[in-house]
């Protein structure tokens, strides 16, 4: 049996005053465009502010959407761009940024091949809210994304020797005519170091888990819990506000529907559990929604309920098909019932309308047609016992708005100029989601724009050599 792989962070002595690109941030955005900025000949540095690595990409659980991949043809699923940036464009409503849509869709498939080439499988797949087509790639293993992804890039970060050092906290960019060349950081003892580079991608992530940025843009939210790792707080923005970045969307935060939220720590349920065939039900047993309808549509019907949370109903089938429901039943999550009355008895919910809510289901199923809701994705019946319910409520969740960039990943000021030696990629970026990300497209996007930033630093750097 192999041995679990462990990733040992750089030992802050062997941290260097110069580098071709310091990229703040170990999340997959991180940690994608190390990895392309090294393999172009770089010398790349990571750079994390909290003792642990890779960010919210470890909280991913779905997978990572693409379109006209070989995955999807072997699977006998018939894709395309257009399609994919429709889907996408609806489900933000509209309001996605057209060029960082454009590019986003059409490199989804180079991204799955590029992950491929490093021996990171995404060869499984399944469907996500706003979807119509099986596009979300997951491994065959059906680990969740995020941890699965974060270890395998570790891994090629280690094979290349590229320095990734933990509780360093960058606290300023430095510009030196007009172009930014370095940083100030913060060390654990508290001491301050000057780090100079030709270039600077931020990769720090969403603020989803800052209560006073929740609260100015969005103070209907403010009580709400998040689904966030506690670094999620929004560095980046203030960063690159200061080096004079416009910020867009700052008001579109995601809530998020399917949230356990009875423990201290808030766990998202992932969307393949409803693209695997579960169900939602409210405190009278009944279905109120089509589940995999967006993520902003589904909250609404849930905040609409008069107790403003739900149940997630799935069967054995289910569980076999999302593995992380494992998890979730390891720490307590999860109610099972040999039966759905026995199930329906723990949840405190009438016996007879969940049965009955089931039955209908199961025929909607059989017979292709949801005339209750006009669910057409993720359709499975859920006939096979032992059942289980997850309690749910939703919470926020990721963060639409943020720095503006073009599509070569390059920061812009309010005019739409550049700022030279600033990239940014991952959820620091605004834009691209419109108001409503689509499940499997936060990965995503980590994987294309962080290549992208990768291959623009290099090309900035010969450019201005």
């Amino acid at each position: 049996m192999a041995a679990k792989f462990q990733f040992e962070p750089t030992a802050i002595t062997a941290l260097q005053s110069q580098y071709d690109v310091i990229i703040i941030g170990s999340g997959s955005s991180g940690l994608v465009s190390a990895v392309q900025a090294h393999e172009l000949g770089l010398r790349p540095v990571i750079l994390e502010k909290m003792p642990k690595i890779g960010g919210n990409t470890t909280r991913a659980s779905s997978g990572m959407n693409a379109a006209e991949t070989l995955v999807q043809l072997k699977h006998h699923v018939v894709d395309s761009y257009a399609d994919f940036y429709q889907e996408t464009y609806v489900g933000g409503g509209r309001q996605n940024d057209p060029d960082l849509l454009q590019y986003f869709t059409t490199h989804g498939a180079l991204a799955i091949d590029w992950l491929a080439a490093h021996d990171i499988q995404l060869d499984e797949l399944t469907i996500t809210g706003g979807m119509s087509v099986e596009r979300t790639h997951r491994p065959s293993s059906l680990a969740p994304i995020g941890g699965f992804l974060v270890t395998q890039l570790l891994k090629a970060v280690q094979a290349a020797k590229i320095p990734l050092f933990t509780e360093v906290t960058v606290t300023d960019l430095h510009t030196t005519a007009a172009k930014i060349d370095g940083v100030t950081v913060q060390l654990a003892d508290g001491t301050t170091k000057a780090l100079n580079s030709s270039a600077v991608i931020l990769a720090t992530g969403g603020f989803a888990a800052n209560p006073k940025l929740i609260a100015k843009y969005r103070p209907d939210l403010q009580d709400y819990q998040t689904t966030n790792q506690p670094g999620a707080t929004g560095d980046g923005l203030s960063l690159a506000a200061t080096a004079g970045a416009q910020l867009v969307d700052m008001d579109q935060i995601q809530v998020h529907p399917t949230v356990q939220q009875d423990t201290p720590h808030a766990f998202l349920i992932g969307e393949a559990v409803r693209g695997e065939g579960a169900i939602l039900v409210d405190q009278n047993g009944q279905r109120f929604v089509n589940e995999l309808d967006t993520r902003k549509n589904v909250t609404a019907a849930i905040d609409s309920l008069p107790t403003k949370h739900a149940y997630l109903i799935l069967d054995t089938a289910v569980r076999k098909r999302v593995p992380a429901i494992e998890f979730y039943d390891h720490v307590g999550l999860v109610e099972t019932g040999a039966t759905l009355a026995e199930l329906a008895a723990k949840i405190d919910l009438p016996a007879d309308q969940l049965a009955a809510t089931v039955a209908d289901w199961n025929q909607a199923v059989a017979t292709d047609n949801d005339a209750a809701f006009k669910r057409t994705t993720g359709m499975a019946a859920l006939t096979s016992g032992p059942y289980n319910a997850i309690h749910i409520a939703p919470a926020v969740h990721y963060t639409m708005g943020g720095v503006k960039i073009n599509p070569q990943t390059q920061v812009l000021r309010p005019d739409q100029t550049v700022i030279a030696g600033l990239y940014a990629a991952g959820e620091v970026v605004g834009g691209l989601h419109g108001n409503n990300r689509i499940g499997g497209n936060s990965i995503a996007e980590t994987v294309v724009f962080g290549r992208q930033a990768g291959q623009q630093v290099y090309q900035y750097i010969n450019n201005v050599k």
